[in-house]
């Protein structure tokens, strides 16, 4: 009797220490593991660790822990874990299944996924095939370190451009010479072309940049609208006869790899007119996504919603291009597309200036304002 005391006095103790060893946060608009990593100066894989059971789409107002690493792990060296272990599990593939549903599933990633199954690469799933689910547990001692700081701040990158100066781009964004050398410690000197900054400036006046470039891009779209009607009359189509040919078996089998092909660049940072790896902006990502499979979408993101048919949100299903109309604009200026549509909410895979690749709901306030319409292009 006194033996289960003690184990149950140990248990109650150390489950009380281990909540001292993480800070919770709610989830706000524009959150991802990469942008709530930055803020708390850990690893996203730590916090990741930390909440095995999150859904890999964060949810509006949920909360996740954070590692806390002013504290120092308590447990003795009797009771500590340092080795990492492997488990492993198996799936046997079901009809209409895909890897992105699988990944989803098991929370693990796709890549994952085909590194423990060399064969999906090469020959893809097959309905009955056994496939090995991975899954990583890590253990790690916890250092002491300051207090961690949780800053209002919004953090943007700023690539220099040519006969650009420190005192032009400091002025475009509101903060003096100094502390732009002071964020970039490493532009002392002459700021190279083509440097990537970081700028961290306060959220309103982000909105405010957003503002103006959103601007900039509706401009350029109209000008770049009024030049393709001159060169051709009719509006840019996908054509039934495109060289990119689906049967109709292959059709959701299709969208599911847009969807994972798209997700497969959560994290990377937004850039301005980017289409790779380096950075995306809205329209870039859905033109680099469909273009991976021989769908040439146009480049803009009010020329995209042009093309394809108009449903209603009610009918909107995966695969779908979403718009909206942001920070007030009158006009289409941002673009994503729909991987989840469940009770009226609608999530989309898409580009933000706030926190580059990520997903995002319709249930957010922010874009059930901004908000405009729903286009299928693949029919």
């Amino acid at each position: 009797m006194i033996n289960k005391l003690i184990v149950i006095l140990f248990f109650l103790s150390f489950g009380a220490f281990a909540q001292e060893n993480f800070i919770k946060h709610k989830i706000s608009q524009g959150d991802n593991l990469t942008v709530i990593a930055k803020k708390y100066g850990v690893k996203a894989k730590d916090i990741a660790d930390a909440n095995p059971n999150a859904p890999k789409i964060l949810k509006l107002n949920s909360t996740l822990l954070i590692p806390n690493k002013n504290k120092q792990t308590a447990v003795s060296k009797s009771n500590s874990v340092a080795e990492n272990t492997n488990s492993t599990g198996s799936h046997e593939v079901l009809q209409k299944e895909t890897l992105w549903g699988i990944s989803k599933k098991y929370n693990v990633s796709v890549d994952d996924l085909k590194k423990a199954n060399p064969l999906l690469e090469t020959e893809g799933l097959k309905i009955g095939q056994l496939i090995t689910i991975p899954s990583n547990i890590s253990v790690e001692n916890e250092k002491p370190a300051e207090t961690a700081v949780v800053s209002t701040d919004v953090e943007l990158f700023r690539e220099v451009k040519p006969k650009e100066t420190k005192y032009g781009i400091s002025k475009e964004y509101g903060i003096t010479v100094a502390e732009l050398e002071r964020q970039n410690p490493s532009i002392k000197g002459k700021v190279p072309v083509g440097y990537l900054l970081t700028i961290k400036v306060s959220k309103e006046k982000a909105d405010a940049i957003q503002a103006a470039k959103d601007a900039q891009e509706a401009k350029n779209d109209v000008a770049n609208n009024t030049s393709s009607q001159i060169a051709e009359n009719t509006a840019p189509e996908i054509k039934k006869d495109s060289t990119y040919v689906r049967t109709p078996g292959n059709y959701s089998e299709l969208i599911d790899q847009l969807i994972v092909n798209a997700t497969g660049n959560i994290g990377t940072r937004y850039r301005s007119g980017g289409t790779t790896k380096a950075g995306f902006d809205c329209s870039g990502l859905m033109f680099c996504t469909f273009n991976n499979f021989d769908i040439k979408l146009p480049r803009s993101s009010i020329e995209q919603s042009r093309i394809g048919t108009k449903v209603t949100s009610d009918d909107a299903q995966k695969g779908d291009l979403i718009f909206f109309k942001t920070n007030g604009r009158r006009q289409i200026n941002h673009v994503g597309m729909v991987v989840e549509v469940l009770d009226g909410e609608i999530k989309f895979v898409h580009s933000s200036t706030h926190g580059g690749v990520m997903i995002s709901s319709t249930k957010e306030p922010y874009y059930t304002r901004a908000f405009s319409q729903v286009n299928r292009v693949l029919n």
